[in-house]
């Protein structure tokens, strides 16, 4: 990879980052990031989603992540053997934050670094992400909640630290680390601001204890391809860095069915991949969309919901309409590199998918449609020199996996199996 001169000067975290440089970061930095990624997954975050007034029993949090419960040794060498040569690790940062685990924190971090090894034993290198996710009922904060609230933010760039100081002792060929999945800001102007400031205090954060380690950060509104490109990645002195991003696009066909992606999608199953090429699917399920909208839909959300239902599928009811929606997000990220002299093989498309079922929905997304949309999005990642993570592992996502540990369709797995041939 190309050595990248990056400037300090002029950064608004130069004084963050002299701190951590006296901390122990290399006093320059490296020429190229130390971990390669190539083709991954991204294992699962949680099965049973414990209420936070029961982490303070040490069994209910441990093993750490929960995969760890049911994902054993031939399961990750199944990865390998499939054509995998990295997981993504989501951790769930918020029990290191909550005073319910306090008295077993070190524990949570331990088994952390138990599952890395276990990763790396299997032959696969592994992202370690924290992955905050929205505040629920059942506990203290979320995503929105971190990065709003300054104590909550600090108390969060302590974490980092400490992972990264977990972590700083591994092989920097096998292991990486994330910083922040999705920052749900900086989707409206202002906010992208706050995020560079809090992007540059992360990294800095990381490498007060992490200074071998390459580092994946991305920008806001979820990580997306705007999110990034709106990055001067100039302002992180640090050439050991991997840029990620996220798209599940077009989302009418990635999400149908979803509860928690609003109140349209739900409606919306059975929309076939590529519409173009199963007409009688498409026209079956775009009927059967409208009517649950006329009978099940807010009364006064209904002609607006079917109007964007028709507007949506014309964005990519022909070949061409649908890859230009599909590459739109490759093609930001690819100009932002070009412009910013930032390697492809220093670019991640850290998640992308298409859902199978959602949880007690009967609907099942065919395997077959599955596989060909994930093979045209690894792609449009694989020709512009991206690695790629596939969201996920199980669940309603799940490649490997469905519900319960029963197992999902093999049609992803073949495929990926195939890739190269």
């Amino acid at each position: 990879m190309a050595s990248k001169t990056k400037r300090l000067s002029g950064s608004p975290v130069a004084g963050l980052l002299a701190i951590a440089a006296l901390l122990g970061c290399p006093a320059s930095p490296s020429e190229a990031a130390t971990f390669a990624p190539g083709r991954g997954v991204n294992l699962d975050l949680w099965d049973t989603w414990p209420n936070e007034a029961d982490w303070s029993r040490e069994g209910v949090l441990l093993p750490y992540p929960e995969w760890r419960r049911k994902i054993e040794t031939e399961d990750l060498a199944l990865l390998k053997g499939t054509g995998f040569d990295f997981v993504r690790m989501p951790v769930d940062p918020i029990p290191f934050l909550s005073p319910n685990a306090r008295s077993f924190r070190d524990r949570l971090f331990g088994s952390v670094l138990e599952g890395v090894r276990a990763i790396n034993a299997a032959g696969l290198k592994v992202i370690v992400d924290l992955h905050p996710i929205p505040r629920g009922a059942d506990r203290f904060a979320g995503v929105e909640e971190i990065l709003r609230d300054e104590a909550l933010f600090e108390r969060y760039l302590d974490l980092v630290r400490e992972m990264g100081r977990t972590l700083s002792g591994e092989d920097p060929a096998q292991v990486a680390f994330e910083l922040m999945n999705e920052p749900v800001t900086g989707c409206e102007g202002a906010e992208g601001a706050a995020w560079d400031d809090q992007l540059g205090r992360l990294f800095a954060a990381a490498r007060a204890s992490a200074s071998r380690i390459t580092l994946v950060l991305s920008g806001a509104c979820w990580g997306s391809a705007e999110g990034l490109a709106a990055l001067d990645p100039k302002t992180i002195p640090d050439d050991n860095i991997l840029w990620g991003f996220h798209t599940y696009q077009p989302f009418l066909l990635t999400s149908q069915g979803a509860l928690w992606a609003g109140d349209f999608i739900r409606y919306v199953t059975g929309i076939p991949y590529p519409p173009h090429a199963h007409k009688a699917e498409l026209t079956d399920a775009l009927e059967k969309a409208r009517e649950r909208i006329r009978s099940e839909a807010p009364l006064l959300r209904r002609a607006g919901m079917l109007a964007y239902l028709d507007e949506q599928i014309a964005l990519i009811d022909t070949e061409a309409e649908l890859e230009e929606q599909m590459a739109a997000p490759f093609r930001v990220v690819a100009d932002w590199a070009d412009t910013h002299a930032v390697d492809p093989g220093d670019i991640i498309l850290s998640e992308f998918g298409m859902i199978r079922q959602e949880y007690e929905n009967p609907v099942v997304m065919p395997g077959e449609w599955r596989a060909a949309y994930m093979r045209d999005m690894i792609g449009q990642a694989e020709t512009r020199g991206f690695a790629w993570s596939i969201w996920g592992y199980g669940g309603a996502f799940g490649i490997v996996e469905e519900f319960g540990g029963r197992r999902a369709e093999d049609d992803v797995l073949r495929m990926i199996g195939t890739l190269g041939e």
